[in-house]
């Protein structure tokens, strides 16, 4: 025996399938928008050309600014100004993020007169050494993370951070 519908079943299947079915494609652009930035195939491994001349290195840190063009954050696209401290250690050029890991404060070479030879840390006198460990008994946890380095031309191209290699 089969059932017959009704009119009033009937429509009513009819008004909840084209009420899914719009839902679903309304809903369907608004999940591929949410996601699509974790869809995207990074740009991890990429190395940035610095303004830095490998032959103009010593074995004292320098400063060196560089720019990440067109960095991606979700959706927005910007230029990123970023900063690395690069010196000569024999052949090996060595470049340390600024980046202190007691708070993320910008740390400087030889930036407290009474403590030479170091890197420094303004904002709770944190202290690293030359290679990057941090000097026991100030804030900072661990050592300063270092920068992927490629010479290319001539110059320095630096990538993405490390952990310490050196201590």
């Amino acid at each position: 025996m089969s059932k017959k519908v009704t009119r009033r079943q009937f429509l009513s299947y009819a008004l909840m399938g084209t009420g899914g079915f719009m839902a679903s494609a309304m809903l369907m652009p608004m999940v591929r928008f949410a996601i699509d930035p974790v869809l995207q195939a990074g740009g991890e491994g990429e190395f940035i050309p610095t303004p830095q001349k490998v032959d103009d290195l010593t074995a004292t840190p320098i400063r060196v600014d560089f720019t990440v063009k067109d960095r991606k954050d979700g959706w927005y696209k910007s230029d990123v100004s970023n900063t690395a401290w690069v010196f000569k250690e024999g052949d090996e050029i060595i470049a340390f993020s600024p980046v202190c890991k007691h708070l993320g404060c910008t740390v400087s070479w030889e930036g407290d007169p009474a403590h030479k030879n170091e890197f420094f840390c303004p904002c709770h006198n944190g202290r690293y050494e030359k290679n990057g460990k941090n000097i026991p008994g100030s804030p900072p946890l661990g050592p300063l993370d270092q920068f992927e380095v490629k010479v290319e031309g001539g110059y320095v191209y630096l990538g993405k951070t490390i952990p310490n290699t050196l201590v």
